[in-house]
């Protein structure tokens, strides 16, 4: 078979978009869902025209459009069981459109309406019985992304890596030396590898992400220039999935594009999710930060071995430890609503359970060793 045009492939695309984002408008009882597929809908019809009409410059008749297979079943679906059966293969056909976009002239403006629609249908996808979430339309409004609760998860999860990784360290070399001076030396060994590699992994995430962000503004930035009408559009959309009604929504739409600069914040916030002047944070803080983590639930295991040595400092370090884990477990339940006991003692477990197999690893290696 041969390859089908990109141009008319992209029309046909669009078109099946078109048919789709109908049905889910003619099926969706919430009347604003209903009325955001149905506005993204008559923006994927003015896609296919756009492609319709490269495709009449060079020459190119378009074949008559019916929907394939795959369309009329996720149709049917959303007809039968609603939309939110088949929103994930939706919002997986908008990225594959954006994909496809990519290296297509002319199709920049397109891909960042195709990026819009892809953050629309995510935010719609997390509703419950037809109606947004007070979690999705906070998401809508950029609140909640970085929140403390977070931070603390982060912390405490940096730490117990630290803890559960050098414990499990310890007690191999214990297991091998009996308690040698050796165990110290791997000890910090093992604690300044983990630290150093968990914050340049860390370094590594924000600072990638930063530069995501500065490129996502920057192409919000190139639509706001080449097409404020389609902007006006979509940022009327978010406004819509709020519960403002289509005529509000466009008042406000046109009032904050009239301004370009505030336009361009205030879409970085509400469709992006970006907060211009933080970008996600600084990638060296994130580093120094998971740095210090790491490195006080690594210390905890390894710091008997600074004033003791032999089995009584295994024991006393496996008592530290079992200790810090059970605080550890006690903390985790701010997010888990567990019990205390529960959380922490099944920390205590699989944590001394690593130690115990490490450890006895560490024996039968430095028996056979020292034969």
């Amino acid at each position: 078979m041969a390859k089908q045009d990109p141009i008319i492939a992209a029309y046909l695309d669009e078109k099946a978009s078109t048919y789709l984002y109908q049905a889910l408008s003619e099926v969706e009882k919430d009347p604003r869902l209903a009325e955001v597929y149905a506005r993204i809908a008559k923006t994927e019809i003015h896609h296919a025209e756009k492609w319709k009409a490269k495709a009449a410059e060079k020459g190119m008749i378009l074949p008559e459009f019916k929907p394939d297979w795959r369309t009329r079943t996720l149709a049917h679906l959303a007809r039968r069981f609603g939309p939110s059966m088949v929103l994930p293969a939706v919002q997986n056909m908008e990225r594959t459109g954006v994909v496809d976009y990519s290296n297509m002239d002319g199709a920049t403006v397109m891909k960042g309406e195709e990026q819009s629609h892809s953050r629309l249908i995510n935010q719609i996808m997390k509703t419950s019985k037809g109606g947004l979430s007070g979690a999705a339309v906070a998401q809508l409004e950029g609140r909640h992304r970085s929140t403390g609760g977070n931070s603390l998860r982060a912390a405490v999860l940096g730490a117990n890596d630290g803890m559960v990784s050098n414990l499990s360290l310890v007690m191999g070399v214990a297991g091998a030396t009996m308690g040698g001076k050796e165990v110290l030396v791997a000890g910090v060994a093992g604690l300044l590898a983990g630290a150093i590699s968990m914050a340049l992994g860390e370094w590594l995430s924000v600072q990638s992400s930063r530069e995501l962000y500065h490129y996502q503004i920057t192409t919000e930035k190139e639509e706001i220039e080449q097409s404020p009408e389609e902007e006006i559009q979509e940022l009327a959309l978010i406004y819509q999935t709020r519960g403002i009604s289509e005529e509000e929504a466009q008042r406000m739409a046109n009032q904050l594009l009239a301004n370009k600069d505030a336009a361009l914040e205030t879409l970085a916030r509400e469709e992006l999710g970006i907060d211009p002047e933080e970008l996600g944070g600084s990638a060296w803080e994130a580093a120094i930060t998971s740095f210090l983590l790491f490195t006080v639930g690594a210390i905890i295991p390894l710091f008997p071995f600074f004033f003791l040595t032999g089995m009584t400092a295994v024991f006393v370090s496996i008592a530290v430890s079992a200790v810090g884990l059970f605080l550890l477990g006690a903390v985790i339940t701010l997010f888990t609503g567990r019990s205390i006991w529960f959380s922490g003692m099944r920390m205590v477990l699989f944590g001394l359970l690593a130690a115990a197999i490490t450890f006895g690893i560490g024996r039968l290696i430095g028996v056979s060793i020292g034969g």
